[in-house]
């Protein structure tokens, strides 16, 4: 679990928990089937798709994160993860 560093909640994440799809920012340099498979590993639950893009960079500061949109099979759910306190 590397890869995933915390779960995002904004209003579209939280609108999109309504379609079964959760949000986290991933490590940029992890790829997608290695997320698919931790997620799939960690929270016993079967991914369907997956989308990402890259953060913007915010001043000095690298753009280190992506971000992924997890669509899971319907009947799986996952717990809320850690939110990051800024």
């Amino acid at each position: 679990m590397d890869g995933i560093k915390y779960a995002v909640f904004t209003e579209k994440s939280i609108r999109l928990l309504g379609n079964n799809q959760y949000t986290s920012n991933v490590e940029s340099g992890s790829t997608r089937t290695e997320i698919k498979h931790w997620v799939e590993l960690f929270f016993g639950v079967k991914v369907i798709a997956m989308n990402s893009h890259r953060l913007p960079r915010k001043g000095r500061r690298m753009g280190r994160y992506r971000r992924m949109i997890i669509t899971l099979q319907p009947g799986y759910s996952i717990p809320p993860l850690i939110e990051k306190r800024t």
